[in-house]
């Protein structure tokens, strides 16, 4: 995830990134605007349509569309960033039920080896699911103190789930623990898979294809009849206004695609294998 100053706005306006719209949107927007001349010079020189003709009236169409489109915008965006924000309330709980289970962990066992097991897949739960999420493979070692062969053509956060429970059901088994503290760990490892669930349905769950592709379609066309509307008022000028109009209609939009899968590895998405390396951390400072 990209990190700045909320507070530079010279920043914000001189300074282009790789992740920039304007970078994806050129070469359309110098289609576009060639485009716009061509319209331009065919209606204003070469038709010389007459004062009362019906295509000046053209604008009538845009203004109506105009409030239109911006509300398809803005529920396009609100929506994407919405699972932007469950995604990032999603991983924040992941970091909290790491610091509980440590914690509780911490006071409960007596034995150094249960502690470091402990101590090394609990945050690598967090690092696979950060992989799995990516859809990309995991190391068989996955940390320097522990290996672990994770089935590939499995779900891998469930197999390191079902480690964790197993040592736990060990522990009662062993009378290391007693029957309530099985009851509060269990819950701990519970909400690890419910995480690791709504993530997937995130993930899994795009907006609907039909939406996306109306929005679009209607970008288009919205943008591609402009120019017979406007080139009677602004002549030539017309190229630029065109081209800066799809500019701030195509970018919403490509912004709201970015954001909508927040596990991936744009640089607007969410920091996954930071936030994992913060859980390492907290938790080998807890046991």
């Amino acid at each position: 995830m990209v990190s700045y100053n909320t507070k530079d706005w010279f920043t914000f306006i001189f300074r282009f990134h790789k992740a920039d719209t304007f970078r994806k949107l050129f070469p359309v927007m110098i289609a576009i605007g060639i485009y716009s001349g061509v319209v331009g010079y065919v209606e204003v020189e070469y038709w010389k349509l007459a004062e009362d003709s019906y295509v000046r009236n053209i604008t009538i169409m845009h203004g109506m569309l105009g409030f239109v489109i911006s509300l398809l915008l803005v529920f396009r965006t609100n929506t994407a960033y919405d699972r932007w924000w469950e995604g990032r309330k999603l991983w924040g709980a992941l970091v909290n039920n790491s610091r509980n289970l440590a914690l509780k962990l911490a006071a409960i066992l007596k034995d150094e080896e249960d502690v470091a097991f402990f101590r090394n897949l609990i945050p690598n739960y967090a690092f696979v699911l950060n992989l799995h999420l990516k859809d990309e493979a995991t190391s068989q070692q996955l940390n320097e103190n522990l290996v672990i062969d994770l089935d590939q053509d499995k779900h891998r956060p469930n197999q390191v789930a079902k480690l964790m429970f197993e040592r736990i059901n060990l522990l009662y088994i062993d009378k290391k623990i007693t029957g309530d503290q099985l009851i509060i760990l269990n819950d701990e490892l519970k909400s690890f898979t419910d995480i690791c669930g709504a993530c997937e349905r995130i993930k899994n769950t795009p907006i609907p294809y039909s939406y996306s592709a109306f929005l679009k379609k209607f970008i288009f066309f919205y943008v591609m009849t402009l120019p017979f509307g406007y080139s009677f008022s602004l002549g030539y000028y017309v190229v630029p206004v065109v081209v800066f109009i799809f500019y701030v209609l195509a970018s919403l939009e490509l912004i709201a695609e970015e954001i909508e899968e927040p596990f991936g590895t744009d640089e607007n998405d969410l920091p996954t294998e930071i936030i994992s390396e913060n859980i390492k951390r907290h938790v080998n400072e807890l046991l």
